[in-house]
C-alpha cells in the first residue's frame, strides 16, 4: 500500500482533547467529528484539511482518553494517514481498529515540515518526504493490521471473515 499526500504538522503529547475536544463527544457521528477535528490544537484546522492530507507529530500522539472518537474524526475529516516518533498505545489500537494507518518513526517527524508533500510505503516502511527529496524509515505495517485497514477497520474485518466461505 502506497500513501501519498500533504502534510499538517503537530506537536509532541497531543491528546485526545486536542483531536476531538470533549465538548463535541455528543454525537458519534463521524462527519460531525470531522467538523470539530484538531481545532484545540489548530481552530482553523478543519477548513484548511483536505482529503488524504497526513497527520505529521512528536511523540506520544493521541495520550489522553481511550475514546475511539479521536481516531473516527481524523479518518473522517480525510486524513489518510498520521506519522508520529510514538503513539499512546490505546490511540494505536483504535486507528487500527477503525482502518486508520499510522506509523511510527523516529527521524521523519524532525525532516518533514507542514505543507510537505510524502508518500508512505506501508509494506516496505519507508517515507519519501517528495518536496525535500529526502527518505525515512518507518515501523511497517504488519500483514494483518494491513488486512484491517484494507477492510475498513476491526468491525468491517470480522462481518468479512463471518460471511465468507
Amino acid at each position: 500500500m502506497i500513501l501519498k499526500g500533504k502534510v499538517w504538522k503537530f506537536g509532541d503529547n497531543i491528546d485526545t482533547d486536542a483531536i476531538i475536544p470533549a465538548r463535541y463527544l455528543n454525537t458519534s457521528d463521524p462527519h460531525e467529528l470531522a467538523k470539530h477535528v484538531m481545532e484545540d490544537a489548530d481552530r482553523e484546522f478543519p477548513s484548511k484539511v483536505g482529503a488524504g492530507d497526513m497527520i505529521v507529530a512528536g511523540a506520544n500522539f493521541g495520550c489522553g482518553s481511550s475514546r475511539e472518537h479521536a481516531p473516527i474524526a481524523i479518518r473522517a475529516a480525510g486524513i489518510q494517514a498520521v506519522v508520529a516518533k510514538s503513539f499512546a498505545r490505546i490511540f494505536y489500537r483504535n486507528a487500527f481498529n477503525i482502518g486508520l494507518p499510522i506509523f511510527e518513526s523516529e527521524e521523519a517527524p524532525g525532516g518533514i515540515r507542514e505543507g510537505d508533500e510524502i508518500e508512505i510505503d506501508a509494506d516496505g516502511g519507508a517515507i519519501r518526504n517528495i518536496t525535500k527529496g529526502e527518505e525515512y524509515a518507518a515501523k511497517p505495517i504488519p500483514p494483518f493490521m494491513q488486512e484491517l485497514i484494507a477492510a475498513g477497520g476491526l468491525i468491517e474485518w470480522t462481518k468479512k471473515r463471518i460471511t465468507s466461505p
